[in-house]
Order: structure tokens, then C-alpha cells, then sequence
């Protein structure tokens, strides 16, 4: 994978969410994220910074306006992929600390992450896949949350850009699922989210660790 024609997408890594046990393993994976977004970074990687619904945090800042001003591009007709039920239940917004109640708690990106310059800040799949041709990039890692819900449905998620004929990639152990173990299949909640990963990778793309990527930065990411 030429790292000229790579980019990560992070996916949803707010500084707060609605679910306390959510908000926990969030500000876990991103003391894990950090140092592989900074050697991906150094490697020539583009970095996508894309905590949704919080674009007015970042208006007029250097990477939100790498986003608006990418020159627009029509995408191709969208591939055909299958789309079966998920292999877990998060009907009732999945979350493992079940008395938080539902509402707006995320303002910006989770404070771990580094926005560096150059790198894009966008939570719309348009701009993203706008960002993406204009770098004549095909390859899109998924880092973030959560793999069930916003990762494969956001407008520039793992479904999406693969209907438009990128190839998706997620980084397994830098994600996490919205599951409850008291709902369908009664597993717990790693377990849960194993299952949404090889679900993703039955049905979408294939998955690899942050392990496997960095020693591929080793060699030149070739």
C-alpha cells in the first residue's frame, strides 16, 4: 500500500459521549491511536480527523477548510454490497452502562489526538471523498467508533466509500462496538464486538491490527 495513496479516517473519537462505559474505552483507544496516527503521519499517510456533528468547533480552521475547498468530484455508481442483519442486538443503542440516558454530550475530537497541519477535518462523506481523489487515494484505513453504527453508516463510512470503489480497511483493535452483553447473543461485550468486526469483514472489507500497520510503516509502507 503506497503510503502517497493511503489515508486513515478517525471515525467518531469525541471527547465525550452519552455512554459512560462508551466515553471509557474511547479515551483508551485514543492513548493507543496517538502513536500510530504520528508515525502514519511521518510516513505520508493523509489523516482524516472526522468527529461528526461537531464542525462548528472547527469552522475556518486549516484542516476544516482542506475539506471545503477540495475541488468537487461526482462519485462513480455505487457497487452493490450485501447488507444482512447485524450478528449482535444494539436496538437499544447498545450501551454496557445501561442507566446513562441518550443525549448530545460530544463538543470536538477527544483531546489525545493530535490535529496536525495538514491534516483534513470533515464529518461529510461528499467533502471526504472530494479530499480523497484529489490526493489520488484508494486505500482508507477505519480507526475509531464505533464499528456497528458509525463506521460502517456514516455518509464516509466503511460502506460508503467501498460502494464508491475505495478499498476499506479496519483496524480492529482500534475500534470498539455499541453493545449491551444483557441483549442478543448474551456475550460479552469484547465478544460483541469481535463479532461486528468479522461481520464487517464477511460483508464490507478486511480488518488488520495497529501492530501489522506499524511494522508495515517500518518497511516503507509497501
Amino acid at each position: 500500500v503506497p503510503a502517497s495513496r493511503t489515508a486513515i479516517i478517525i471515525t467518531d473519537m469525541w471527547d465525550k459521549h452519552w455512554c459512560r462505559g462508551a466515553t471509557e474505552r474511547v479515551g483508551q483507544i485514543a492513548q493507543r491511536m496517538e502513536p500510530v496516527l504520528m508515525r502514519a503521519r511521518a510516513t505520508g499517510i493523509l489523516i482524516i480527523h472526522a468527529p461528526s456533528e461537531t464542525m462548528s468547533y472547527y469552522a475556518n480552521t486549516p484542516g476544516r477548510l482542506l475539506a471545503q475547498n477540495a475541488p468537487p468530484v461526482t462519485p462513480p455508481p455505487e457497487r452493490s454490497l450485501l447488507q444482512p442483519p447485524r450478528p449482535i442486538d444494539d436496538s437499544d443503542q447498545g450501551c454496557d452502562t445501561p442507566t446513562d440516558t441518550v443525549y448530545r454530550a460530544w463538543t470536538k475530537e477527544n483531546s489525545a489526538l493530535t490535529i496536525a497541519p495538514g491534516d483534513v477535518i470533515s464529518d461529510q462523506g461528499s467533502e471526504i471523498y472530494n479530499v480523497l481523489r484529489e490526493h489520488r487515494i484508494d486505500t482508507v484505513f477505519f480507526m475509531g467508533v464505533h464499528a456497528n453504527m458509525c463506521i460502517l453508516n456514516r455518509t464516509f463510512g466503511m460502506r460508503q466509500l467501498t460502494k464508491w470503489g475505495l478499498r476499506c480497511i479496519l483496524v480492529r483493535d482500534l475500534t470498539d462496538a455499541m453493545y449491551n452483553p444483557a441483549s442478543r447473543p448474551y456475550v460479552s461485550h469484547a465478544e460483541g464486538v469481535d463479532l461486528v468486526v468479522r461481520y464487517i469483514e464477511k460483508y464490507v472489507g478486511p480488518s488488520i491490527t495497529s501492530s501489522e500497520l506499524m511494522a508495515s510503516f517500518s518497511q516503507g509502507a509497501k
